[in-house]
């Protein structure tokens, strides 16, 4: 029995495809959603070591343009839930996006995750990081309903 569903969220066009579906299922389940979405901070990392140097009057600007953009995506998820009268909640957090996913999927005891992918190679999805790619290959038990483009 399907009662959980998780949904992360990037904002991308697939995600929202992946949460309308999963709203959808939700939705003839009776079951509720959770809106993830992962502030990966990395990307403020990798930004530093291109300029050489920790430029705090950039960095923290980022990272609040990071969460308000995590936040927006998450946000509006949970309205199409509330249209569509589906039990939401979300789940803003930082750090490494399949590593996250994944421990809040446990975390959380979800039936289901509904993600989306953009349909990368595997070998492409190995080199640029694909967190679609990353999530269906963790050992988990949780089952893992993936929508493409």
């Amino acid at each position: 029995m399907i009662s959980k569903i998780l949904v992360p969220t990037d904002g991308s066009k697939i995600s929202q495809k992946a949460a309308a579906y999963a709203i959808g299922l939700a939705k003839q389940l009776h079951a509720s959603i959770i809106v993830t979405s992962v502030i990966d901070y990395r990307l403020l990392i990798s930004q530093t070591m291109l300029v050489g140097r920790f430029q705090p009057d950039v960095q923290e600007p980022m990272g609040d343009y990071l969460r308000e953009g995590a936040e927006r995506h998450a946000r509006q998820i949970k309205k199409l839930c509330e249209k569509k009268g589906v039990n939401s909640k979300t789940v803003i957090t930082s750090g490494h996006p399949v590593e996250e996913i994944m421990k809040l999927a446990e975390k959380s005891k979800v039936d289901l995750i509904v993600i989306g992918s953009h349909g990368q190679s595997a070998l492409a999805a190995a080199t640029l990081g694909s967190v679609t790619y990353g999530v269906i290959h963790k050992d988990t038990t949780i089952p893992i309903l993936v929508v493409k483009k």
